[in-house]
């Protein structure tokens, strides 16, 4: 099972649609499927030229671990050599902060990941997060 475009096109939708509503500065957000690609990406007007790129790495950096983006934050205070070196080894690189969230199916099964950016990292989380719940599906 994989993430279906309508599903990622709902997450974007709502995702920004969230931002919209907490006044937050332009974000981006790219969902990606479990293999890593892209399924969907859109970039609010005035985002900075990097956007697409770290909200990439923040989806890819949770599929590659297998957490999210948040818990790689963490885990880089511990051991920052091991995420620098995770990172050069992720083709779409590891983004170490909030905005990176697994997507899972109804039997809890990773499906993809959403990547969001342009705000605080936990305001980047929110959208990330108010997209997959309005997909009907959970982090």
């Amino acid at each position: 099972m994989t993430i279906s475009l309508e599903q990622a096109q709902t997450i974007v939708a709502a995702g920004l649609a969230e931002g919209r509503k907490l006044g937050l500065k332009p974000i981006s957000i790219a969902v990606l499927d479990p293999g890593g690609h892209l399924v969907a990406f859109a970039r609010e007007d005035g985002s900075s030229n990097l956007r697409p790129q770290i909200a990439t790495a923040k989806a890819s950096g949770a599929l590659a671990l297998g957490v999210s983006s948040r818990v790689i934050g963490e885990m880089a205070i511990d051991r920052p050599t091991f995420i620098n070196a995770a990172a050069g080894l992720n083709p779409a690189g590891i983004v170490p902060a909030a905005g990176g969230v697994l997507v899972r199916d109804g039997q809890a099964k990773v499906i993809g990941a959403v990547g969001v950016t342009g705000d605080h990292s936990d305001n980047d989380e929110a959208c990330a997060l108010a997209g997959i719940a309005a997909a009907g599906l959970s982090a």
